[in-house]
């Protein structure tokens, strides 16, 4: 088999197989899969630029988001690990940028499943021209399964990741305490990841 070949992993090879599942028979599982597989993966490395839960739980999500809203692109020239972890990283980057946040990490380099490098490519320019487009593509995954949330935590998922609406911006909106809208948002997310893996029958 020409894959094999190349030096794919049997893991790489599997994801392969998902994403078409995917792409081509519009599997929502096999999306759910691909999710379960690296969603922690992606959560760490993103930790390790940022150093905030919150905030690399929501870039979590929004990197997931853009690969499968992009996922009918992904050609099988490299693993969709490194793929996933670029996406993620410069979708950090630009998060990162927008925040003028102040990290060492951007040096840190990091391996796929393959033990391959990820490079991490930071651009000078600040006027990023991509920033319109990774905005725009944010967060499609989800509207798959944020109608199956219950009321209080839509609402709280709409403001956040449709409206773009800050922390303090939705305890103002739905006045409610910040820590409480962290608290209700951490569980959003939690549910939407137990949705996305065919768990909702316990919510």
């Amino acid at each position: 088999m020409e894959i094999n070949e190349r030096g794919f992993s049997s893991k790489a090879l599997e994801d392969f197989e998902l994403i078409d599942k995917a792409v081509i028979e519009l599997d929502q599982q096999a999306y759910a899969m691909l999710m379960k597989r690296y969603k922690k993966a992606v959560y760490f490395m993103i930790l390790k630029m940022i150093r905030d839960t919150d905030d690399a739980e929501d870039l979590t999500m929004e990197a997931f988001a853009k690969a499968f809203k992009n996922l009918h692109k992904f050609k099988k020239d490299y693993t969709f690990s490194t793929w996933l972890f670029r996406i993620a990283t410069n979708n950090t980057i630009d998060f990162i940028r927008k925040k003028k946040l102040k990290t060492m990490s951007l040096n840190t380099s990091m391996s796929d499943d393959g033990g391959n490098s990820v490079t991490i490519d930071v651009e000078d320019d600040d006027n990023n021209p991509q920033d319109e487009f990774i905005r725009s593509q944010r967060i499609e995954m989800v509207r798959i399964f944020v109608d199956k949330l219950p009321a209080k935590y839509r609402k709280l998922v709409e403001l956040r990741y449709f409206d773009e609406l800050s922390y303090e911006e939705i305890a103002q909106e739905l006045d409610k305490p910040l820590g409480t809208v962290k608290a209700q948002l951490h569980r959003s997310r939690e549910l939407l990841y137990e949705i996305a893996s065919g768990k909702e029958d316990h919510i």
